[in-house]
């Protein structure tokens, strides 16, 4: 660390995938969900010719922040350079670089460079920065190499779906049920408790058990991102034994006629358990079948008690 207080730091790790096929995943911003642990939503706020600003949502060390980055990138080159431009206490200033280097035609070397400080240059708050970058840059490298070297079986194994209905009411009442979490017990059957904290305002971290058909009960947990009154994206983090990805968002679009309230999911499948959850003689399609009947029935479930929430206020 210099004098002035800057970290610079480097991390890197070798993928079995061509150079310009890493370098398109890392820049396609809207996929970091699902590629990126840490990375709960991303929304690109404005763009320019090779530059842009985004508005990032993730975990640091199972806390959940939020801050907005501007980046340059350069296709020739396979750099992209980032720099937060409001960064979430304790990071004072944070920025760095993607370098992705061939190292043959079906490998390539990735880079992750970051430069950053602690506010009031205070040293614990270093060392907690220090630790959330060391385990997020690992994360995302990892994750990186693990999502482009198995992309083919990937685009196999996840499949997305939407249900929506029409609510003759307004969408904020729509979106006001879907958003107060914490009064789902009372709400809906399926949910049994909640566990609901709102860290920043429009950020929310969601625990809660529901019950399925056979009177079982499952713990998720995920984190949610809300737009009033138009959206609430999340990702689970604590999922359901078929599952390794579980994303999607709730929408509540207004017109005329009333509401169009729409819930979608994108979902990985677990393979290693799909003979023990639904028998030896289960396939992958069973599983996505399985998996899309019990996300859609609780899905419709909570859309159709919001139904009769906002028709009521009407």
């Amino acid at each position: 660390m210099s004098q002035s207080g800057l970290r610079e730091v480097e991390h890197e790790i070798t993928v079995a995938a061509p150079a310009a096929a890493v370098y398109r995943l890392i820049a396609e911003v809207e996929n970091w969900p699902r590629i990126f642990p840490p990375t709960i939503y991303v929304q690109r706020e404005a763009q320019g010719e090779n530059t842009e600003r985004i508005h990032i949502w993730a975990t640091a060390n199972g806390e959940a922040k939020t801050w907005t980055s501007r980046r340059t990138l350069d296709p020739e080159r396979l750099r992209i350079t980032f720099r937060q431009e409001v960064s979430a206490p304790p990071v004072a200033a944070m920025g760095g670089t993607w370098i992705i280097e061939p190292a043959s035609d079906t490998e390539s070397r990735v880079r992750l460079l970051h430069d950053y400080r602690a506010t009031d240059d205070d040293p614990a708050k270093l060392a907690w920065i220090d630790e959330a970058v060391d385990r997020n840059s690992r994360s995302e490298l990892a994750a990186l190499k693990e999502n482009v070297e198995a992309a083919h079986a990937a685009e196999d194994l996840t499949f997305s779906f939407e249900d929506t209905i029409r609510v003759n009411g307004s969408a904020k009442d729509v979106f006001d049920f879907v958003n107060e979490a914490q009064a789902w017990p009372e709400r809906l059957p399926h949910v049994a408790t909640v566990r609901f904290e709102e860290p920043s305002p429009g950020l929310q971290e969601l625990e809660m058990d529901t019950r399925a058909k056979d009177g079982s009960t499952h713990t998720t947990k995920s984190y949610r991102v809300t737009f009033p009154h138009e959206r609430i994206a999340y990702k689970q983090v604590t999922l359901p034994a078929l599952m390794t990805l579980h994303t999607g968002y709730w929408t509540f679009a207004e017109d005329d006629a009333g509401v169009a309230a729409s819930s979608q999911h994108t979902v990985t499948i677990n393979t290693a358990n799909v003979a023990r959850i639904l028998g030896a003689d289960a396939t992958v399609e069973d599983a996505k079948k399985y998996v899309q009947g019990a996300l859609s029935t609780n899905s419709r479930a909570t859309l159709g008690h919001a139904k009769d929430y906002a028709e009521a206020r009407a």
